[in-house]
């Protein structure tokens, strides 16, 4: 499959072609050591000043190395920041190896968690038993979402030159604002097909709901992708799980428009939502439906019985039912339900799984804004959980607003799911 889209890394380009991260001058973006474990080191700050912030992230990530180069930085951070200053002095202290990031709505690592509006992470790793490979793109709202995929995935993979080695993993971040995520997926998935597991999120920006931004190398991208190509010479496997359960009978969306949900059953879509809820309109306002709708969300059924959760909004108008993905007409959904007890049950199965016969280094973690918005003030439970569950093991990640998380079906993007991929 990959053969298949070689020809896409000879484009001559123009304003979106794709972008190879830059790394030093004698291994471009490969870099890979198969004698030594990964090497995996985290630093923070919470300082208001950008500059400040990332020296002193970048610090205590670089401080964990000792006298190791590291071959990737991820960073996520805070839209509150002057983000070209921020990844300015990110590089100074970490030299010009590939990095890629995206800004968050809120953030954690070793248990501890940062709410929004300040505050930024740095994780720099060594190469380890893995080839790392970053590309980039932008165009992802204007243009044809499949397409930037595909070229997106040809290019991570040959800047990571993976050689013998048989197995792979994708990680994918995306402006969270530019929605089309599921058609990118499907773009990476015609490249990498069911062999190659994808792990990742769209980016944050503080439930501002306005701007939100990835990163590359020293380059903050609006309307972009970010894809890093991890080849590995063992097999790695995606976990996600999001501990919502049917509150209904399966039901047919027969109506559709874009994000838009008009009929269910062959009757109005907020009609039904409604019954189900027992709710007689009064509390489906847009201002409450982070109260009620975020903990009913609906469940895309899966052939295998499983759910991919889309959150429910309200429209302005207070007569349309919204989603934040996409529903495939004639889609079979559930009504799910699920309490901050019932979200916050999975944080110990999804580490526990994706640790489950590894050797690891890390935990990459991605968990939705909405399972923040129902945790509420018990949000910093969930790191705290993860951590518990990871022991040794650092855990790394930020609250997205969609979760990508795809091991063998070419769907995989989700809402108010947890994803996880150890290495």
């Amino acid at each position: 499959m990959l053969d298949a889209w070689a020809e896409l890394e000879s484009d001559p380009g123009g304003e979106n072609r794709v972008v190879v991260a830059p790394a030093d001058s004698a291994q471009g973006a490969k870099h890979m050591n198969l004698a030594n474990k990964l090497t995996a080191c985290i630093g923070s700050s919470v300082a208001a000043n950008a500059e400040v912030a990332g020296r002193e992230a970048a610090a205590g990530a670089m401080a964990g190395l000792g006298n190791q180069t590291p071959a990737l930085v991820i960073v996520y951070a805070s839209v509150a920041y002057d983000l070209s200053l921020l990844l300015d002095s990110i590089r100074r202290v970490t030299g010009a190896v590939p990095l890629i990031g995206a800004t968050s709505s809120g953030q954690f690592h070793d248990g501890a968690f940062v709410g929004p509006g300040c505050g930024v992470q740095v994780l720099a790793l060594t190469a380890g038993p893995y080839s790392f490979g970053v590309a980039a793109r932008d165009g992802l709202a204007a243009g044809d979402p499949e397409d930037l995929g595909r070229r997106l995935a040809v290019a991570a993979r040959a800047a990571a030159e993976p050689g013998t080695q048989p197995y792979a993993a994708v990680m994918l971040l995306s402006d969270g604002m530019a929605g089309h995520q599921q058609h990118l997926l499907n773009g990476v998935y015609e490249v990498t097909g069911a062999a190659v597991p994808v792990v990742g999120g769209a980016a944050g920006d503080d439930f501002a709901f306005r701007e939100t931004f990835v990163f590359e190398g020293d380059r903050v991208l609006r309307d972009a992708a970010v894809a890093l190509w991890i080849a590995s010479d063992k097999p790695l496997s995606v976990v996600s799980k999001h501990g919502y359960t049917a509150a209904s009978l399966p039901m047919m969306v027969t109506e559709v428009d874009g994000l838009c949900v008009r009929r269910i059953a062959g009757r109005p879509a907020l009609e039904v939502y409604r019954e189900v809820l027992g709710d007689d309109g009064s509390a489906l306002r847009p201002s409450a439906y982070v109260a009620l709708a975020q903990e009913h969300p609906f469940g895309l059924i899966q052939p295998d019985g499983s759910h991919l959760i889309r959150v429910v909004r309200m429209s302005d108008n207070d007569s349309d039912l919204l989603t934040f993905a996409e529903l495939p007409p004639f889609a079979a959904i559930n009504v799910m339900a699920g309490r901050p007890d019932d979200l916050l049950g999975v944080a110990e199965p999804v580490v526990v799984e994706a640790l489950e016969g590894r050797d690891a280094s890390v935990l990459l973690m991605f968990s939705c804004g909405a399972r923040h918005a129902v945790l509420g003030s018990r949000v910093s439970e969930e790191a705290a959980r993860f951590q518990a569950a990871a022991g040794s093991v650092p855990t790394f990640g930020f609250y997205t607003y969609g979760e990508f998380a795809r091991n063998r079906s070419i769907a995989g993007h989700h809402n108010a799911t947890v994803a996880a991929l150890a290495l």
